[in-house]
């Protein structure tokens, strides 16, 4: 029976969760690294033992963690995250020039072939690559260096690289979304970039319909229809049949539309997941009510997921990377709060079980299948 490996990262730690394919009784290894914030951890498609983790500390800078081993030992590798040439200004909050300055990793991105090679998503928003397992990275600098570039301006939580998407029909195209710059697109392999976002429209920049500047919390993509993307931006569930070039509003009958994460079914490519917060201000459940929301539609028409999650005075928050699905025949949706609480449905959201209470703050959760 294939198995279930769970990878969490915290405020003050990684966990790591196992169980096999019934998912009904789970083993807690960690915390791993503790006392750090470990903002993302993710495995390779192409090894399941390869693992990757961003750990980051305010005393001690950045350190990338790779196991080879599924997480039972860990060794750091290169750290050296220089932008490429001179870097130049992007715009502050109050339309000042600032200089870009790497702070941390936000997001790994494995290779869907080649366990060596993984990509880095960084604040202030740059893409780097390395192809000798972490110990080296270089920036594909033709993002940061876009004409735009200069524009870009931070979201409340910084100038983050947050989603790397990589196509897995074509191994040229990859997307990148950063947070408050929009989306982006390259079809050659991360040299050169296209901004997507076409029908986005955000409130508060000075041209709602602008080519950049909109902030955009979350892309996802089913492996089996690459052109389809879903987003959650700073309002609005969005969704492209194009590769990004335009996106429609399926936000429909959500309670609010304001939310973080967002991820699409195993199997079912029209089916989505999403879980909505009241506001930009206020990141709790509406009503204090913890529920997911699911579309079979693609989108317009939304259920609410409430069965096993707490239904009253509940006011955590779930993170953008703190979603993921699993691939076994009854897909598996995780999710992980700011409460530390980290919940499985084993039957595609129909109903909920936590596996762990009372971690520290849950900045991530990546799922892998395996075998």
């Amino acid at each position: 029976m294939s198995g279930i490996r769970v990878l969490v990262g915290t405020r003050k730690g990684a966990f790591v969760l196992s169980a096999d394919g019934k998912r009904d009784h789970w083993d807690i290894s960690g915390p791993h690294f503790s006392g750090w914030e470990i903002y993302h951890m993710k495995g390779s498609p192409a090894d399941q033992d390869r693992l990757y983790a961003s750990q980051s500390s305010g005393w001690s800078g950045q350190v990338v963690q790779r196991s080879d081993d599924g997480g039972k030992s860990w060794q750091p590798v290169g750290n050296d995250f220089s932008y490429a040439g001179t870097p130049g200004t992007h715009q502050w909050y109050d339309g000042t020039p600032h200089p870009w300055e790497f702070a941390r990793v936000w997001h790994l991105e494995p290779s869907l072939d080649d366990p060596d090679t993984v990509y880095a998503g960084v604040e202030d928003a740059g893409l780097f690559k390395s192809a000798d397992g972490g110990n080296s990275w270089q920036e594909l600098p033709g993002l940061r260096t876009h004409n735009s570039g200069p524009s870009w301006q931070p979201g409340a939580g910084g100038m983050c690289l947050h989603t790397i998407i990589l196509d897995p029909v074509r191994p040229e195209r990859m997307f990148a979304a950063i947070s408050a710059a929009g989306a982006f697109r390259s079809d050659d392999a991360g040299q050169t970039w296209l901004p997507v976002n076409h029908g986005l429209q955000s409130e508060g920049i000075p041209d709602p319909d602008a080519e950049v500047g909109h902030c955009v919390h979350r892309i996802a993509m089913h492996p089996s229809r690459p052109e389809v993307l879903f987003m959650q931006k700073h309002w609005d569930v969005m969704r492209s049949d194009d590769a990004g070039d335009s996106w429609h509003e399926i936000s429909g009958n959500l309670p609010t539309d304001f939310g973080f994460p967002i991820d699409v079914h195993a199997h079912e490519p029209e089916t989505v997941y999403v879980v909505p917060i009241t506001s930009d201000a206020e990141h709790f459940p509406p009503d204090g009510k913890l529920r997911v929301y699911r579309s079979r539609s693609g989108g317009d028409d939304w259920e609410p997921l409430s069965t096993g999650l707490p239904q009253q005075h509940c006011y955590v928050n779930v993170y953008r990377d703190a979603m993921a699905v699993d691939s076994l025949d009854t897909c598996g949706i995780y999710f992980g709060t700011t409460g530390g609480q980290v919940y499985v449905s084993p039957d595609a959201g129909d109903s909920w079980a936590p596996i762990v209470r009372d971690l520290p703050a849950v900045l991530s959760v990546e799922v892998q299948t395996l075998t």
